[in-house]
């Protein structure tokens, strides 16, 4: 039996005295430095230059693995614009979920245990502005939201967001009734970045158009309105060229004799049926950790590991 695995499936429990290092696109240790290992293509830095200047989003068609989402967090770290805001579209997503939440009940619960109180509560304190209410707030600079998979919405949300995108402020409406009321002109939320916002008379405008990433994997059509108002951009499968740069951008330059025949098999293999390029990185990962498998447990990786997306891995 092989020393790298660590679960022998023998049920002899046993003390692992060193658990693996994650592959550097799996670490979640935040005190570790970011590294921009996107490989961005010169199609893709136009694109992003264009919407910046235009001050419209950007609308990334592309298959699954092909570096959509990745592109985001590129474009914060080399400019320096801190963290992605990010919102996960799904059928159930609306235009408020991304602008702001209002947790009435909460405050209802609040004024009902403190009724002496009652007056005193801060409506400001139940207000959290979501991904897209956050990337809209004044500031000197702008912030990088990622939209991902809008393809995946519901089909009024594109048109939704377009409003928001051409008009460039929204408004709090239970902020804005209070508005006419001293107290309530200046009003301090939580934004969903977990830092302070103040809103004035209840509307936030957009000082520094954001940056915004919308990922779509081609599932659907957009409304033409839509996409005359976005910078499209579809990312093609990486080449053979480009995927060496991209495995060394992750784990070294120096890749063994395997892994070089591995990405040449990956490109092969891709021809015939979908594959992600996490999917190369994951078995060059595998074949390059400490301890190594044997030449049986190799082939048994590569497999697994790169078997194609609409299959279960067995077939």
């Amino acid at each position: 039996m092989s020393n790298w695995q660590i679960f022998k499936g023998n049920n002899t429990p046993h003390t692992v005295t060193k658990w693996p290092e994650p592959p550097p696109w799996r670490n979640f240790n935040q005190q570790q430095e970011q590294k921009n290992t996107f490989q961005a293509s010169e199609k893709v830095i136009n694109a992003v230059n264009m919407a910046i200047y235009l001050h419209r989003p950007l609308l990334v068609t592309g298959k699954p693995g092909t570096g959509k989402s990745s592109l985001a967090k590129a474009i914060a770290l080399e400019l320096e614009l801190g963290k992605v805001l990010y919102w996960p579209i799904n059928t159930r997503s609306t235009l408020q979920e991304g602008l702001y939440y209002y947790d009435a009940i909460a405050r209802l619960q609040d004024a009902q245990i403190n009724q002496q109180e009652k007056d005193k509560l801060n409506i400001g304190d139940y207000i959290r502005l979501g991904a897209l209410g956050t990337a809209m707030c004044s500031s000197a600079k702008p912030r990088v939201l990622l939209i991902d998979e809008i393809d995946k919405s519901d089909i009024d949300l594109p048109n939704d967001l377009l409003n928001i995108f051409e008009e460039g402020y929204f408004v709090i409406k239970e902020l804005q009734r209070l508005t006419k009321h001293q107290d309530y002109q200046k009003v301090v939320v939580e934004t969903y970045d977990g830092n302070s916002y103040e809103v004035v008379d209840g509307q936030i405008s957009c000082n520094k158009f954001p940056i915004v990433i919308m990922t779509s994997n081609g599932e659907r059509e957009f409304p033409l309105p839509f996409k005359r108002r976005c910078i499209q951009l579809e990312i093609q499968e990486p080449d053979r060229e480009e995927l060496t740069n991209i495995v060394k951008a992750h784990l070294g330059d120096n890749l063994t004799k395997d892994i070089e025949t591995l990405i040449d098999d990956f490109v092969k293999k891709r021809e015939k049926g979908p594959l992600a390029t996490d999917q190369l990185l994951n078995v060059a990962f595998m074949l390059m950790n400490k301890p190594l498998p044997n030449a049986q447990e190799k082939k048994v990786i590569t497999e697994r590991l790169m078997a194609y997306l609409n299959t279960t891995g067995d077939e």
